[in-house]
C-alpha cells in the first residue's frame, strides 16, 4: 500500500450514494475558508477534506498546548508547541495530497481579510469563543461579499448552529454586538447561539465558566458534533441542495440529553425572550 498512487475518485467513492459522482467533481472545485483551527475548526477542516472539498483557506496564529488535548484535532504529544495551521495542513494533505490549501499563519487580520475570503464559496467559523473583533470583522466581510457563513459552537455535549446567508439576516443584526462591552458580547453571543440552552442542566461545576478570564469547559463530543452539523450545511450550500435554515432560525442538538431544538428568534437578541435570557445569564454566570 505504501506505493499506492492517490486517486481522488477512488478515495472518496464511498460517499457516492449520498452524493453523486458529478457532485464529487463539484466538491473538488469548491473553496472553503476556516478561521481558527482549534476544537471546532480543526474538525471542520478534516471532515470537509474527507467529504472531498478540494480547496481551503485556513487561518490560525496559535500553537498546540496541553490544555488543547481534550478536544482539538491535531493536539498530541508529537505536535506540542507546533503551529496548528501547519499540523492541520499536514493532516489534511495526508488525506488528500491534491488539496489546494492557502495558509494564513498570523490568523485573520485587517491586512489579509480580503485575501482570506477571495474566491471562497462558504466560510466556517472556528475562532475562539472570546475572539469577538476577528469574528465580527469576518462575518461582516462575508455579508458584504455575499459569502454564506456558518457558526457552529460546541456547548457541553451539544452543537448550536446558525447559518448566515447572503441577503438575509446578518451576524450583527442577529447578535447585536456592536458597542457592547466585552462581557456583554460574551453573554449576547452565548444566548444568541443557544436560545434553548439545552446544555445548561448538566453543567456540574459552574465555576469552570470564567468569562472575565476567557475560560470555559469543553468536550471533544461537542466539537465533533459541530463538524457534522456544519459540514452538512456546507454540503447543502455548495451543492445548492434546497433551502437552508438561516438566522433568525437556529438549531441545537444535545447528544447528552438526546434533544433537538429548532429555534426562531425574530430580531435576534433584540427579541424580548432573548433580552430576558441575557439578563438571567448575567445573573447566573457573573459573580
Amino acid at each position: 500500500m505504501a506505493n499506492t498512487v492517490f486517486d481522488y475518485h477512488a478515495a472518496f467513492s464511498r460517499s457516492v450514494g449520498w452524493i453523486t459522482r458529478d457532485e464529487l467533481d463539484i466538491l473538488k472545485n469548491k473553496r472553503v475558508a476556516i478561521a481558527g483551527l482549534g476544537g471546532a475548526g480543526g474538525s471542520h477542516l478534516l471532515t470537509l477534506a474527507r467529504l472531498g472539498i478540494g480547496k481551503f483557506n485556513i487561518a490560525d496564529f496559535d500553537c498546540f498546548e496541553l490544555p488543547n488535548f481534550n478536544r482539538q484535532a491535531g493536539a498530541s504529544m508529537s505536535h506540542l508547541n507546533q503551529p496548528k495551521v501547519d499540523v492541520l495542513e499536514g493532516t489534511a494533505l495526508d488525506i488528500n495530497p491534491t488539496l489546494d490549501i492557502k495558509k494564513f499563519s498570523c490568523g485573520v487580520t485587517t491586512d489579509n481579510l480580503s485575501e482570506f475570503l477571495t474566491d471562497v464559496d462558504v466560510y466556517l467559523d472556528g475562532v475562539d469563543f472570546f475572539a469577538f473583533a476577528a469574528r465580527e470583522a469576518i462575518f461582516a466581510a462575508c455579508a458584504e461579499r455575499g459569502i454564506p457563513a456558518i457558526t457552529a459552537a460546541p456547548l457541553g455535549m451539544s452543537v448550536a448552529l446558525l447559518n448566515f446567508m447572503p441577503g438575509q439576516m446578518s451576524f450583527e443584526d442577529y447578535f447585536q454586538l456592536q458597542g457592547k462591552s466585552d462581557l456583554d458580547k460574551m453573554l449576547h453571543f452565548l444566548v444568541g447561539l443557544s436560545p434553548a440552552m439545552l446544555q445548561r442542566s448538566y453543567l456540574v461545576d459552574p465555576t469552570a465558566i470564567d468569562f472575565p478570564n476567557h475560560k470555559g469547559p469543553s468536550t471533544s463530543m461537542g466539537c465533533e458534533l459541530c463538524a457534522g452539523f456544519a459540514g452538512s450545511q456546507a454540503l447543502k450550500i455548495v451543492l445548492k441542495r434546497g433551502d437552508i435554515l438561516a438566522a433568525p432560525w437556529g438549531l441545537q442538538f444535545d447528544a447528552y440529553r438526546c434533544r433537538l431544538a429548532k429555534t426562531w428568534r425574530p430580531w435576534g437578541n433584540r427579541n424580548p425572550l432573548q433580552r430576558l435570557s441575557i439578563i438571567m445569564a448575567k445573573r447566573h454566570f457573573i459573580r
